[in-house]
Order: C-alpha cells, then structure tokens, then sequence
C-alpha cells in the first residue's frame, strides 16, 4: 500500500521525566513501521536535535510548528513516547489545524525494584483533556502494542480520513452546462457551498465548450483515429454512420482533462442529456468514462453534489480506485437485502473481465444518438457514499456492500448485497439523499 499523496507529521511526544532512552527506542520503532508501511512522513529529528527528535517541552511548539507548515504536511501524528508533554502536543496541534492522530504503545510492567520506564497512558489522558479544552478534534486509536493489529488498522484508517480531508480542503468542481429542467434533484445552493464548505464552482458556457472539442477534433484527427482502432479491438460500437462523432468524444475527453488541469479541478458535473449530445452527436457518456480512467471524476446531470461524493469516496480509496456514481434504481428481484447500481457511465477499468463491452443506445430516452456505455461492472467489496443536503442541512452518508449475482440489464451496473437494505431504503427516503451515490 503506498500513501504517497498525504504527508504525514511525525511529532513524537516525550517527558522531561521517565526514561529518555526508552523514548528514543520506542520513536524508532514507530519509525521502522512507517517505512515499512510505506507512509510518507517527516520527523522532528533535525529540527529537535537536542531532544532526539522528541518534543519535551513548551518551547518546543515555534520551531515544530513552522517546521510542519514548510514541509506543508497533510496530518500530524503524535504518538507518545514515555508520557506526555500535553501543553506542547495540545498546541502544535491547535496551531496546524490538522487531522491529528493520538496514540501510544502499551506500557511494559515496572521494573523489578518498581520504576517504571513510561507512563505512556496517563500521558494520553493529559494530551487528551487539552485537546478537547483546545477545541483540536482528534483521532484516537487505543493504547496497544507497537506489533498489535489495531495500531496499523488504525493508522491505515487515519490516513485515509486524512485524505479525504485534504481533498474536502480544496474542492473546486467543474461545471460544464446549466441544470436540466426537469431535474430537481440537482438543484444546489452555491453560496452555500463555498460560505460553509469552500467549495468553488467554476462554470463555463457550453458554447465554449463545443467549440474547443470540435477545434481539438480536427487538430488531433489522426491521433483519435489510431486510438479508436485501438477501442474497437475490444468495444462493440453500434448506430454511428460514421467515426466522426466518435472523434469528438474522445476531443471531449481530452477538454475535461485539461480544463480540469487549467483551472484545478477536482471533478466536473456536465449537462449530458440536451445541447452537449445534439452538438456532437453522440452522448458523452464514453468521454466522461475515459477521464474517470484517467482520476478525473465527471458525473452526468449537472449532479455537483454527486461530484463532490466522488471526490470524497476516491480520496478515501487514495486515489488507488476510480469511481462510478450510480443510480440506486430497483431492489433485487430474489435477494432482499440487494439493489441495483446502474447508470450509463462509469471509468473503463471498472468494467468486469467477461463482461461484454458495447457503446449504443440510450435505451431510456427516445434519441437516434448513440454514445451511451453498456457493460456489467466488476465484483468484489463495494463502498458507497453520497453528499447531499437541503435548507442549510447537509450530510454524507456512506456504507458498505458485496457486488452479488443478479439479472442482465442495459448500460453499465453492479448488483449490491448490503446487510439491512430496508434501513439503507428508508435512510435515503427521508433525505436530504437523492438517488445518485458515488461507488468504490
């Protein structure tokens, strides 16, 4: 597992008191698992010289601090290392403003004539009190030994929370189009969005948008056709008189993914259903499928809070799984606690092995268009979540299911098998949910 895309501050806490020695061993220790987690981090050790790397005292927060900010670490980890200095661990943390993970190793029995080399606990209970008093919320992972299970399920978990925070911390969405009329369930609030959230929508006229793909189509015409060869050696693609189209989607393709490098975007919510298919003629569902294998998440029906959970459900993958918003659409006609994800899109690589893979017809709408994607999606453990929110109340809600055996239908689709499906139903019945759910 590699966790290279969230930088970790290694702050290890000691005490003026205990055994400085038993500190070190127990900071190197902690070190080794890192390393052999493959968890990118910096220590303290060339900043606390005098300390071993340890921070012993109140002094200690200045030089900690602008350390961490420079290095521009993602989340700090302050494991203890003897007991606890929790003035200077309490401040640190409050100053970064950074997930924190609070731990320590379990504490070995005193010494034959009594001492003890650590109070390892008691330091986390101090620590502890003045983060809350701080107001620094705080992950916590049970006092354990170094080579227990829980410390590395803990850690793997904090860094994927970790993750998802620093995507949450600068979320920019694309917006391609305006909101389809008919389509209430994706109306937002933007204001709000950026005044609570920070989260920035960047719109551009399809106009715009239509007349950069048809540009990029004829300067790249040659590149295009050699790569749709390519994707015919293993996609069917039914109803275009001609490649022509075909060319425009994968000019499409190549937009969303500069567009989004130009202006720092984290995904994109496109108008798919109107003026986009009719001016290139075709729908754009292979386009948004292709960036989707490229990291970009872009999601249909101008759905941005849709956009926003596939942001979230891929940083807490760490970017290692593409996602596919889905439509919770029909229960499952043999299997009560299942339910069918489907839509008409989802990233190619997400496409099961002997699954046949067909680009066709909006078997829904009454269109002469093709363009639409139509395969069955690989199984395995599947994890769905959804942002969403109505009258200045948001929430997200996730869980987790099974990819099960289940009928044929059209266009791209994963059964899911979930553990009460009637208390998932009624979860999302009574909102602020709509049926759109960012897959993993």
């Amino acid at each position: 597992m590699n966790w290279r895309n969230v930088k970790l501050g290694l702050c290890p806490i000691g005490k003026f008191v205990f055994s400085h020695e038993d500190a070190i061993d127990y900071k190197q220790r902690i070190k080794a698992c890192l390393d052999a987690w493959d968890i990118w981090y910096v220590d303290l050790d060339d900043v606390l010289p005098d300390d071993d790397g340890l921070v012993r005292d109140q002094r200690h927060v200045g030089p900690v601090v602008d350390f961490f900010r420079r290095e521009g670490v993602d989340a700090l980890f302050v494991p203890h290392c003897n007991f606890g200095t929790e003035g200077a661990a309490g401040m640190i943390a409050k100053k970064l403003g950074l997930p924190v993970l609070l731990w320590g190793p379990r504490d070995e029995a005193p010494l034959a004539d009594g001492t003890r080399l650590r109070d390892t606990l008691c330091g986390l209970f101090a620590t502890s009190k003045v983060l809350v008093k701080l107001g620094v919320p705080f992950t916590y992972v049970e006092n354990g030994r170094i080579d227990e299970p829980a410390f590395r399920n803990g850690m793997m978990d904090f860094m994927r929370t970790a993750s998802v925070v620093k995507a949450s911390r600068r979320l920019r969405i694309g917006l391609v189009g305006g909101r389809i009329d008919f389509f209430w369930t994706t109306k937002i609030n933007e204001s709000e969005l950026l005044e609570r959230f920070g989260v920035e929508i960047v719109p551009i006229d399809l106009v715009k948008v239509v007349q950069r793909v048809r540009q990029t189509a004829a300067e790249r015409e040659g590149r295009y056709r050699e790569e749709l060869a390519e994707l015919k050696q293993t996609f069917t693609f039914e109803g275009f008189e001609s490649d022509e189209p075909l060319v425009r989607l994968l000019a499409l393709r190549d937009f969303y993914l500069e567009w989004a490098h130009e202006q720092g975007l984290l995904a994109i919510a496109v108008e798919s259903f109107t003026s986009l298919p009719d001016e290139l003629g075709a729908y754009d569902s292979l386009a948004r499928a292709l960036a989707g294998d490229k990291g970009l998440p872009v999601v249909c029906e101008t759905d941005v809070h849709g956009a926003i959970s596939s942001v979230l459900a891929e940083a807490a993958t760490l970017e290692r799984t593409p996602s596919f918003l889905a439509d919770l659409t029909i229960r499952h006609p043999d299997n009560d606690d299942a339910v069918l994800l489907w839509h008409a899109e989802g990233p190619t690589t997400l496409i099961a092995d002997d699954s046949a893979k067909r680009i066709g017809k909006h078997w829904i709408l009454p269109s002469p268009l093709s363009g639409m994607l139509h395969a069955r999606l690989r199984g395995g453990p599947l994890t769905v979540a959804r942002f969403d929110g109505d009258g200045g109340r948001y929430r997200l809600i996730a869980g987790e299911g099974q990819a099960v055996p289940g009928p044929q239908t059209q266009n791209t689709y994963v059964w899911m098998e979930v553990d009460d499906w009637p208390k998932w139903e009624r979860a999302f019945i009574e909102g602020p949910y709509i049926h759109h759910v960012a897959v993993v």
